[in-house]
């Protein structure tokens, strides 16, 4: 491909890079992406949610097959799990969808430069490929910095891919380990456990807070854990803080202060490093251009502009959650700036999604946040026990909806679900933050029975003068 002026160049086709490209190019502009790996898509497709959400549903249709189904008159004699073949219909989940947006950049035009992307100037950019065989540079007026996140370790203990490894290894093992130790009781790491506690691994979660999922409302980690001690063969401790990881012949030995300074030590196959992941900034030339990192994170305006006037940053390499969703948010937002219209985000109204099962989803306050906070609320709160469609289901009771609204106004502030289809239900909430909708406008919306989501329609009705029917 010859050297061009773009209008717009974007480093880095993850969910924020490849949204932010298609959407420049919708708007008129010549548009550049630069990937360094040989497809598109970044961690999101390749090796996070994608994947991860397609072992999520294999392992999760065999828990089913082999706990449930005998309940609805389906029984599954000599009922086994091929691991392999999961990983290859993950494959081909991940590959289907790399393609997929492939498809999209020829569409919309756009051209694709693979290899690492790298400032000389503000409107120069090299690219070079990873094996060295070739080089080029690209001129670009305006520039988005869209290069995600890898996975990050806890001080002295090194992720060897092997006993100790990150979710990319998870994803792609094929031998069932007897013991996983998880350090990390976040988003990755109840997945991560869900996969292999579902067919058979013992599981052990080391968090250093208080309960699962400590960044959501304190009553979803808690309701989760209630869960995945029924249902599999797992234990968590908590207000444990890591402090070693060390390989002891066959098995990866794991040494924690607990509560009291104790050390305590924990043995299994495989240790899983999910303690989150850091922003990828790595050998962008940044200095060159003049930009400085604070904490790993590229420092932007309200418009997401760096320091440096034309160059951009989006998604996990700026402020905020790292979630794929909220860097797309972000690539648009940029775009259509650039042309001259006037976009805003309502970070509030994001959601994060947890893909265990039952789903975890959150949006807005926290309760703990509005008591921190010092703001006036009210709660409702309906469990999925009292649901119809949920006994009629794959007996999906566990869990429950919480809607917090002011106890003035009545405006909703935070909603939050632990629960079946919880990822889709959320939607509501988010509907409800953005139109600064009351919880008696949720109330009294007519919800089609039996569903799922008629637990918001109760929980609403809670909230605004405790007039719950089914509870």
């Amino acid at each position: 491909m010859s050297s061009s002026t773009y209008d717009l160049t974007v480093i880095g086709s993850g969910p924020g890079g490849y949204v932010a490209a298609i959407r420049a190019a919708q708007l008129g502009m010549k548009t550049a992406i630069i990937e360094r790996y040989p497809t598109l898509g970044g961690t999101c497709l390749n090796v996070g949610c994608i994947p991860s959400k397609a072992l999520l549903d294999s392992t999760e249709h065999f828990h089913a097959a082999k706990h449930k189904f005998a309940a609805h008159g389906i029984e599954c004699g000599g009922l086994k799990a091929d691991l392999a073949k999961m990983i290859e219909r993950k494959r081909e989940v991940v590959k289907k969808t790399t393609d997929g947006v492939a498809f999209l950049m020829r569409k919309n035009k756009i051209d694709v430069y693979e290899g690492h992307g790298s400032f000389v100037d503000k409107n120069t950019i090299a690219v070079n490929k990873l094996d060295g065989s070739e080089s080029t540079q690209i001129k670009t007026q305006k520039t988005i910095i869209a290069t995600g996140s890898k996975p990050w370790s806890l001080p002295g203990i090194e992720i060897d891919k092997k006993k100790i490894i990150s979710s990319t290894e998870a994803l792609e093992l094929t031998k069932l380990p007897k013991h996983l130790i998880v350090i990390g009781g976040g988003v990755i790491g109840v997945e991560m456990a869900s996969v292999f506690g579902r067919l058979g691994s013992k599981i052990t979660i080391l968090e250093y807070a208080d309960r699962l999922l400590p960044t959501m409302d304190a009553d979803l980690g808690k309701e989760l854990h209630k869960v995945l001690r029924k249902d599999l063969d797992y234990e968590a401790h908590f207000n444990h803080k890591v402090t070693a990881a060390q390989l002891s012949r066959s098995k990866v030995k794991v040494s924690a202060e607990n509560k009291k300074g104790e050390v305590v030590e924990f043995s299994g196959d495989l240790c899983l490093m999910a303690v989150g992941r850091a922003p990828y900034t790595a050998n962008l030339g940044l200095e060159n251009i003049g930009i400085t990192t604070e904490k790993g994170r590229i420092p932007v305006n309200e418009q997401l502009e760096t320091t440096v006037p034309g160059i951009f940053a989006i998604g996990d390499v700026i402020r905020g959650a790292m979630l794929a969703h909220k860097a797309s948010e972000e690539g648009v937002m940029v775009a259509e700036y650039l042309a001259g219209q006037h976009p805003h985000i309502n970070y509030r109204a994001i959601p994060g999604v947890v893909y265990t099962w039952p789903e975890v989803a959150g949006v807005g306050f926290t309760e703990e946040e509005l008591k921190a906070d010092k703001v006036p609320y009210k709660s409702g709160k309906f469990p999925f026990m009292a649901s119809g469609r949920a006994r009629a289901s794959m007996d999906d009771k566990a869990g429950f909806v919480k809607i917090l609204a002011h106890a003035h106004t009545d405006e909703v502030l935070g909603m939050h679900i632990i629960g079946p289809r919880a990822a889709d239900i959320i939607m509501e909430g988010v509907m409800a933050l953005e139109f600064r909708a009351s919880a008696e406008d949720l109330a009294i919306f007519s919800h089609p029975h039996p569903t799922f989501s008629e637990a918001v329609k109760e929980a609403a009705m809670g909230a605004t003068a405790n007039r719950m029917i089914h509870l």
